[in-house]
């Protein structure tokens, strides 16, 4: 009997227990589903945070953790613990060693999208993905002291375009009763999109920042908020008094530390100056745990499964006692049962990994514009790998290796005790 012999009857068998053959299949594709999952979750949410942003030497803001400051800043997660003064923004800006530097300012949103205050200096040195800059397909940016730049899923989500005016709402949540509608932005751009936290970022001046909240400094509208028209606040002379936190692009590498140092240890304002590099592998050694114990879960998942498929086999050789005879009386030999049971497992695993190999790109591809709508997590490129392969056949050879015990106890019974009719 040839190999191609065996697997054809193998398969017969299998379909011959298409229910039990099913169910088996189920469970090792959702197994498998599960382990592929969390590592691709994993690698993408990875490549969407390292490509998020490049070029950038330092992250400037209020003293806290390295990590908050980098998740409200560029991955517009959490808040700022406090803000950072335009004195001292103006102050490290103008330091020698500085090339470029973009003021932030968070806290304002549009129907649940993050609203930034920034300069010019934001489109002409902002890089994310290596150096991929960022680009307007249509408009321009902003001019007047109301034009707003959209990130691209912001624009297609809400389907605004080019002239359209829309109202800011004071605060980050999804819904808010404290709304600057008597000085609303007007749509002057649309960004490219990025694949990052810009393409859900609605971009304003600081000027319009300023000019949003006045009336509102005690953290409600006053009588004087609307007071003022749009027209006459164009007339003033607006400065911020603080920003949420600030980007850096130095003159050469070298001086990083001792700038980094330097205002760390600012006597005048507590402040923090963080590498988004070194931050970010601050960020993974922290996750890290949870990711090596999603891991052994996932794995002991998969194990439990082709345990599964061990006790199914087990459970039908009783069952199976006559067709096992009556094949060794067609002149199969015992080897050819061994190997029967053996490709039922292999088979079983086979088609159930690469299901659930399937379910894991097809899950991914709905569930990634959902999880960056509700998160701001940007998941990056995911596709089928070397890795996936591995884990496809590292699940049939483990289901091979428990499938001896079956197919040795199926080799061991004899002709006779296959035909006795036990009572």
């Amino acid at each position: 009997m040839s190999a191609a012999a065996i697997l054809t009857l193998a398969w017969k068998s299998l379909m011959n227990r298409r229910v039990t053959a099913l169910l088996t299949l189920a469970a090792i594709a959702l197994c498998v589903t599960l382990f592929i999952g969390v590592d691709k979750i994993r690698d993408g949410a990875r490549q969407g945070f390292d490509r998020t942003i490049s070029g950038t030497d330092l992250i400037v803001g209020a003293r806290s953790g390295s990590i908050n400051l980098l998740l409200y800043s560029v991955f517009r997660i959490g808040n700022a613990t406090n803000n950072v003064s335009w004195e001292s923004y103006e102050r490290w800006s103008q330091n020698e060693n500085v090339a470029w530097s973009i003021p932030i300012s968070l806290g304002d949103s549009h129907r649940g999208f993050r609203v930034m205050g920034t300069t010019t200096a934001y489109f002409e040195h902002y890089r994310f993905g290596g150096d991929n800059r960022l680009a307007i397909v249509e408009g321009r940016q902003f001019d007047d002291l109301f034009d707003a730049v959209l990130g691209a899923d912001v624009a297609r989500e809400l389907g605004y375009e080019l002239g359209q005016e829309f109202s800011v709402a004071h605060g980050i949540g999804a819904t808010s009763f404290a709304n600057h509608d008597d000085k609303p932005f007007t749509v002057s751009g649309i960004l490219e999109r990025t694949g990052t936290p810009v393409d859900r970022t609605i971009h304003v001046s600081l000027r319009g920042i300023e000019a949003i909240h006045i009336g509102w400094e005690s953290g409600t509208q006053s009588p004087l908020a609307r007071m003022v028209t749009a027209d006459q606040v164009r007339e003033m002379p607006l400065k911020p008094k603080a920003i949420t936190a600030f980007m850096v692009g130095l003159k050469s590498r070298i001086a990083v530390l001792r700038l980094q140092r330097d205002i760390n240890t600012y006597r005048e304002e507590p402040l923090l100056a963080i590498i988004p590099g070194v931050a970010l592998s601050e960020l993974w050694s922290v996750v890290g745990v949870a990711e090596t114990a999603l891991r052994a879960i996932a794995a002991f998942v998969v194990f439990t499964g082709l345990l599964g498929m061990l006790t199914t086999i087990m459970t039908s050789l009783n069952e199976r006692r006559r067709e096992m005879a009556i094949l060794r009386s067609l002149g199969a030999r015992p080897w050819h049962i061994f190997a029967l049971l053996l490709s039922e497992g292999a088979l079983l695993a086979l088609i159930g990994a690469l299901l659930g190999v399937a379910l894991v790109y097809g899950g991914l591809a709905i569930a990634a514009p959902i999880i960056e709508a509700q998160s701001g997590i940007f998941l990056g490129a995911l596709t089928p790998g070397l890795y996936d392969v591995a884990v496809v056949g590292i699940i049939v050879i483990a289901s091979v290796v428990l499938g001896c015990i079956p197919a040795f106890r199926a080799y061991r019974n004899s002709l006779a005790d296959g035909l006795t009719i036990r009572v």
